[in-house]
């Protein structure tokens, strides 16, 4: 299924970007994702064996007013190959696709505490110029941490914690 994903994401980006419309299908392929993951009703009828394929694209017809012509097609193609099941993840890999384009790297930052903004903005602008790439930072309070910081910059992570520093004190001394 990821593959199949990941197929199709690339296909719908190149199109996309063919026609300089890659900010417009990226948030309306958020929405309709958004609206089937929230709307249970919604996702048994584009998921379900049960409807058609006719019937299900006179429906999206129906759901979709005024969105572009690019992803009503690519929506409707999705219907008619029977792979609507794996737009989450299609939309996952849409999005990765979107923020290597647009050269954005997700870092967040988590504390005990809430940390002031210009404390989190200065971690993020120094992670962005060591990589050269925008910074798209986010800040999230978990009291478990304890103490520190866990910096999660894209794939990777910094657990500067007090919490992590504990457990690997643990275990240091329950391997002596």
């Amino acid at each position: 299924m990821e593959e199949i994903a990941q197929v199709y994401a690339r296909s719908l980006f190149e199109v996309a970007k063919e026609q300089s419309k890659l900010d417009v299908v990226k948030e309306q392929l958020g929405q309709f994702a958004d609206a089937l993951d929230d709307n249970r009703e919604l996702s048994i009828y584009f998921f379900s064996p049960y409807f058609s394929t006719k019937e299900k694209t006179e429906g999206l017809g129906r759901l979709l007013e005024g969105v572009d012509p690019i992803v009503e097609n690519f929506l409707e193609l999705l219907i008619e190959n029977h792979r609507m099941p794996v737009i989450f993840r299609l939309r996952r890999e849409y999005d990765v696709l979107w923020e290597k384009e647009n050269q954005l790297l997700p870092v967040t930052v988590t504390s005990a505490v809430k940390l002031d903004e210009a404390t989190v903005q200065s971690i993020g602008d120094a992670i962005g110029k060591q990589t050269g790439q925008k910074v798209q930072l986010t800040a999230n309070v978990d009291p478990d941490v304890l103490g520190g910081l866990i910096v999660r910059v894209g794939n990777s992570i910094l657990d500067a914690s007090i919490r992590n520093r504990l457990e690997n004190l643990r275990r240091s001394v329950a391997s002596s």
